[in-house]
């Protein structure tokens, strides 16, 4: 399964360590959002104005308590569909 079939309410993995870029002002910069491997819930799926082209997938990641983070906007790159396949850039298998 590929990033583009997935909907609101399904399960993502995160590809990579995924750090605060400064974005959420409540976190110390650098601050863990997930883990490589971490299980997440998508959100939203969109682009940024300036790049109409790169998706941005907005996610929540599961803490080690169970309960889920603050929404995440991460990269294709940043995640997977299904937990231990590497991502790929190009969208390809």
């Amino acid at each position: 399964m590929q990033l583009t079939d997935l909907e609101p309410g399904d399960m993502v993995f995160a590809a990579v360590d995924i750090l605060n870029d400064g974005s959420l002002e409540t976190l110390p910069p650098d601050a863990p959002l997930a883990r490589a491997g971490n299980r997440g819930v998508l959100l939203n799926t969109g682009h940024l104005e300036q790049t109409p082209d790169q998706a941005v997938y907005l996610v929540r990641f599961e803490r080690p308590g169970g309960d889920l983070g603050p929404a995440v906007g991460c990269w294709p790159e940043e995640l997977t569909a299904e937990p231990g396949v590497p991502a790929h850039r190009d969208g390809a298998p």
